[in-house]
């Protein structure tokens, strides 16, 4: 009989500071939006928002979001599939070019795990933005390139399927081992979930 895989409990309070200490290495990235992956980067990628507020002008770095699946089952995807393919359920709109065109875009999830998500993520939006790039004329090309970085609360310490490009700026908040991470957003009694998460740092 298979046993439960050991779980970590996050509490809101932990994932909030570990963005705050995250965010001023980040901040030299100098991101014009965040590209949160759903629905694990969603919560994240609004607490790093507070915290890459220009002092000067207030002004807020946009979100904007992707939804991609691995490991839950989709309509239309089969059990084969499920685990082993990257399925996108919800993407960038028509506007594209005017989102990405000339901007430095930070991908935002909560967990680096297998980082099959995460290379899907990079891979799609890099061509997405190249195909973008090559819809201009030659001489507008060069100042509207766009520039990709990569933030995760936590990285699973682990041998990774997946690859990200070396020239893109990778920040992580916290690595941990490969344990079963319980997000406070997955949470149904919050209560309890702290309750948890506080008896575990007794033992």
């Amino acid at each position: 009989m298979a046993t439960e895989p050991e779980h970590i409990r996050v509490t809101y309070n932990e994932v909030h500071n570990i963005i705050k200490r995250s965010a001023e290495q980040i901040r030299e990235f100098k991101p014009d939006l965040l590209i949160a992956i759903g629905g694990g980067g969603f919560f994240p990628a609004r607490v790093l928002r507070t915290f890459l507020k220009s002092p000067d002008t207030r002004k807020n770095v946009p979100i904007y979001a992707i939804c991609l699946s691995l490991y839950e089952p989709v309509p239309g995807v089969t059990d084969e599939q499920i685990g082993s393919e990257v399925i996108r359920t919800q993407w960038l709109g028509p506007e594209v070019a005017e989102i990405l065109l000339g901007k430095r875009v930070l991908i935002v999830d909560e967990v680096d795990d297998s980082r099959m998500t995460l290379q899907y993520a990079v891979s799609e939006l890099q061509k997405d933005a190249e195909n973008a790039l090559q819809s201009l004329p030659n001489h507008k090309r060069e100042g509207a390139k766009t520039k990709f970085a990569v933030f995760v609360v936590h990285n699973k310490l682990k041998p990774k399927l997946g690859s990200l490009p070396k020239d893109i700026p990778y920040y992580v908040g916290d690595e941990v081992e490969d344990l079963w991470l319980d997000y406070p957003w997955e949470a149904t009694d919050i209560e309890e979930h702290d309750r948890f998460a506080a008896a575990q740092k007794k033992v």
